[in-house]
C-alpha cells in the first residue's frame, strides 16, 4: 500500500505507524523519481503488513522536505518507530532498496 504523505498526515502515518514506512521524496519532472517508483510499487505489495510506502511530493510539500533536509531526489528515508534509520540518496535497483528495509521488518 503507498500512501500519498502530507504535512497534516506524515506524523501519524509515518512517526505512528506500527511498522517501518520507508519515505519516498520525489517530484512528476523528476526521472530518477520515476525508475524507483514502480520498484517502491513492487516492495509495498511483497511487504504488504509489514512494510508502508509513503510517497511525498517535494514540490507540493516543501516544508516537509525541509524537515529532513532533503536537496536531492529521489531520497528514500526508512523510519521506524517513529526514528529515521534508514537512508538512500538516488535511483537504485530493487535489492539496495531491499537491504536498506529488510533489517528493519
Amino acid at each position: 500500500m503507498e500512501v500519498e504523505l502530507t504535512a497534516a498526515n506524515f506524523d501519524r502515518e509515518v512517526l505512528s505507524s506500527d511498522v517501518p514506512v520507508i519515505v519516498d521524496f520525489w517530484a512528476e519532472w523528476c526521472m530518477p523519481c520515476k525508475m524507483v517508483a514502480p520498484v517502491l510499487q513492487e516492495l509495498a505489495g511483497a511487504y504488504a503488513g509489514k512494510l508502508k510506502v509513503g510517497k511525498v511530493n517535494v514540490d507540493d510539500q516543501a516544508e516537509l522536505a525541509a524537515r529532513y533536509s532533503i536537496v536531492s531526489i529521489p531520497t528514500l528515508l526508512l523510519f521506524k518507530g517513529g526514528e529515521q534509520v534508514g537512508q538512500q540518496v538516488g535511483a537504485a535497483p530493487r535489492p539496495k532498496i531491499e537491504q536498506l528495509i529488510k533489517p528493519h521488518l
